[in-house]
């Protein structure tokens, strides 16, 4: 079995609950724009940037500006948060797990560096992360490959020596762009199947030896 240099782990939906609040909170703002959130909007909500969003519920809506939209979505969203957000089934035996293994993680979110730094300051302020990366800190976010290539330099690997802990299609792309191994738990959205990929129904079926299972020998 090949050596867990490090763990990876996404923020919303994968370590928090917070997927639904962001769809709630962008249900709310596309609500104001004039437009009804559905299921149609789940591939344009779920695991994206915001400004991505926001240019999405502009389209739909056929009215707004893009920059004023994710102001208000960033905003709502962060309001949200600052209330709580719990943690996922199963995330923080496995956070406590690598820690007591001396495996190094970090997090590598989609979020603005706000949100990410209020729920790390947060429901997650026991976690000792190596570190953050958040939309802010890389010119492109999720699906590009940028956040998760800047988290293995930062620790000093490979990024085929890392797996990335995602839910969302976008994040799985951005790991698997990046060269990572990964583990999906899937939360809103259904994630496509491919060869890098390996499928957890709940972070409590996760252990440090899938984990490493996941890497390619």
């Amino acid at each position: 079995m090949s050596a867990l240099a490090a763990v990876l782990f996404d923020m919303d939906g994968t370590l928090v609950d917070t997927e639904v609040i962001w769809w709630r909170t962008t249900e709310e703002i596309a609500g104001g724009l004039g437009h009804r959130l559905t299921a149609a909007d789940a591939p344009e909500v779920v695991g994206r940037a915001v400004e991505d969003t926001a240019a999405h519920l502009v389209r739909a809506a056929g009215t707004g500006d893009p920059a004023e939209v994710a102001a208000a979505l960033t905003a709502h969203f962060f309001r949200q948060v600052e209330e709580g957000a719990p943690m996922r089934p199963g995330a923080q035996r496995l956070l406590a797990a690598l820690e007591a293994e001396g495996v190094p993680f970090a997090l590598v979110s989609a979020s603005p560096r706000v949100v990410v730094d209020s729920v790390v300051g947060g429901s997650l302020a026991h976690v000792p992360f190596a570190f953050t990366v958040s939309a802010d800190d890389t010119e492109r976010t999720k699906p590009h490959p940028d956040p998760y290539r800047t988290a293995a330099r930062r620790l000093g690997l490979s990024p085929g020596a890392c797996v990335a802990v995602e839910d969302s299609p976008d994040g799985a792309a951005s790991a698997e762009a990046a060269g990572c191994a990964v583990l999906v738990v899937p939360s809103l959205l259904a994630v496509p199947a491919s060869p890098p990929r390996t499928f957890a129904g709940s972070l409590e079926e996760v252990t440090p030896d899938l984990l490493r299972a996941c890497l390619v020998p």
